[in-house]
């Protein structure tokens, strides 16, 4: 068996770093009903990795991501203010997390026009459209007009312009990575990433005219270019629709995995994305209304699943649809097989509970 004194303690420094009252972070009543529900350390060990970051350490990640939007209000302009990452779908696991912040330029926005056309030239996916939608589409594609400034100058206006405002605001300010700033607000003990990014609409974007199916595409300084199309607005909607549908089990089943992952003191290739499309790919009807430790034998026979059929692990794709996680990707399947390990060392040890009352 583990050694579960160390690895609670693990956790607890991992998600309250600070030692902040459990009763402050959680509610009144959790200290009582969590000796209730985790009777024994390895149960104490699945919920507290499964619950996650308290209110307090996740509203100063956001305070500080503020911060640093005032600052750069000062000196830009034309742009619009997002955030990404696991915060915004609180599946983060350390009370220090840091966020995310895109600048993201409105003076111009990227289109698939290609997509667009398709479907406008299909009798039948025109059929399939609601009214407003084929509305939307023909409405952008007769209005669309090319963008006459140089973009490329103005992402790089705005990296320029946002390196020289942070480094004098933030002693601590890394500007040599080609696709982030990183700084450190030391009153907050929070450190901010601040991405420079352009618009990208697809046709689900633009048939549907919501900024939550919008899209981006990173600048990176060192290429002055900007990168794929990434979704991370879909991605956070999509978490936080599903896991209400479920009254909070899909996080539970990320943060469990990602502490997993940061206990098993080894390296492995598993990141945030990838743990977020394993467990959005489980079908709710295996755990929707499971208890949160009854979610370990879930979390068992998906990875099974995973590793022993083929093409259902090939068929598994981000969580916004952009890409397959394992499909041509071995090194991706052999960080499963690791992470798999993992799991089953504490489902193993679960299973030893002697005489738990699993009505808990």
């Amino acid at each position: 068996m583990r050694n579960y004194d160390e690895l609670v303690r693990e956790v607890k420094s991992r998600t309250n770093p600070e030692s902040i009252s459990e009763r402050r972070l959680f509610g009144e009543n959790y200290e009582h009903e969590f000796k209730v529900q985790a009777p024994t350390l390895v149960l104490e060990y699945i919920k507290r990795a499964m619950d996650g970051v308290g209110e307090d350490y996740t509203r100063r990640s956001k305070e500080a991501g503020e911060a640093v939007k005032n600052h750069l209000k000062a000196c830009l302009s034309n742009v619009d203010y997002e955030y990404q990452g696991s915060v915004m779908t609180n599946t983060h696991i350390r009370g220090n997390s840091d966020i995310d912040l895109l600048v993201i330029s409105n003076l111009f926005h990227f289109n698939d026009w290609s997509g667009v056309d398709s479907v406008l030239n299909n009798s039948l996916e025109k059929l399939l459209l609601e009214s407003y939608q084929l509305t939307n589409l023909r409405y952008a594609r007769e209005s669309s007009t090319s963008y006459q400034g140089n973009f490329l100058a103005d992402l790089k206006r705005n990296r320029t312009e946002s390196e020289n405002k942070l480094t004098n605001e933030y002693d601590e300010c890394n500007i040599s990575k080609p696709k982030a700033i990183r700084l450190k607000n030391k009153n907050l003990h929070r450190e901010v990433d601040v991405v420079i990014a352009c618009w990208y609409r697809t046709v689900q974007a633009i048939k549907e005219n919501e900024k939550k199916f919008r899209s981006i595409q990173i600048y990176d300084k060192s290429e002055n270019s900007i990168g794929r199309v990434e979704s991370p607005f879909v991605s956070i909607d999509r978490i936080n629709s599903k896991d209400n549908s479920v009254n909070g089990r899909l996080k539970k089943m990320i943060r469990f995995l990602k502490n997993l992952k940061v206990d098993s003191g080894t390296k492995i290739n598993l990141n945030s994305f990838d743990i977020n499309a394993i467990c959005y790919k489980i079908d709710i009807n295996n755990y929707s209304g499971k208890k949160y430790y009854e979610l370990v034998p879930v979390l068992v026979d998906e990875f099974y699943r995973l590793i022993s059929n083929e093409s259902y692990r090939n068929s598994v794709k981000s969580v916004d649809g952009s890409e397959y996680i394992f499909y041509g990707k071995p090194d991706k399947v052999k960080a499963l097989r690791e992470l798999e390990e993992e799991l089953g060392k504490v489902f193993g040890d679960f299973q030893l509970i002697p005489n738990f009352n699993y009505s808990l």
